[in-house]
């Protein structure tokens, strides 16, 4: 029997975000040795600047609602170019993968920059580049499954009417 659940593309830019957005902070706790905590509390950083490092738990929540909502509009935005160009939920592996790629770049020499914690520019460090693409790349993959699964529920129910 065919599977009735039916997943509109908002289902596929919150799972897609939530669940990369808190990969990415696994990830992030990996490849600095640090502790969820302070991860997020870095993430605050981009709104209150190293005054976050100070904030204890608040800072450290503000974090995760940020890392969730970054998540969620890089999600969106991937989930809307697929229903506009539906190859990229037919090939999502390899559309993820490019995603991921471009994230990598607009948070490194776009975000991070203008953030109030920013820094004094990119540094490659190859790495730390290394380590911070596998990253993306895996945020990029897993939000290019769920647009695919929304894109593939959608069409199974648009062959089952």
């Amino acid at each position: 029997m065919a599977d009735k659940r039916q997943h509109s593309p908002l289902v596929a830019i919150l799972l897609g975000g939530f669940v990369a957005g808190t990969i990415d902070i696994g990830a992030a706790c990996l490849i600095n040795g640090r502790d969820p905590i302070f991860i997020c509390q870095i993430i605050a950083g981009g709104v209150l600047g190293r005054e976050s490092l100070h904030g204890g738990l608040n800072s450290a929540a503000l974090g995760l609602v940020l890392q969730w909502a970054m998540g969620c509009i890089i999600a969106a935005i991937f989930v809307a170019a697929a229903q506009v160009i539906p190859f990229l939920a037919r090939r999502w592996l390899v559309s993820g993968l490019a995603y991921g790629v471009g994230i990598y770049f607009v948070m490194n020499m776009v975000v991070v920059p203008l953030s109030r914690i920013g820094g004094k520019g990119y540094h490659f460090v190859p790495v730390r580049f290394a380590e911070d693409m596998l990253a993306m790349l895996l945020f990029g993959v897993i939000v290019a499954w769920f647009a695919r699964s929304e894109h593939q529920a959608l069409g199974e129910s648009a062959l089952q009417a």
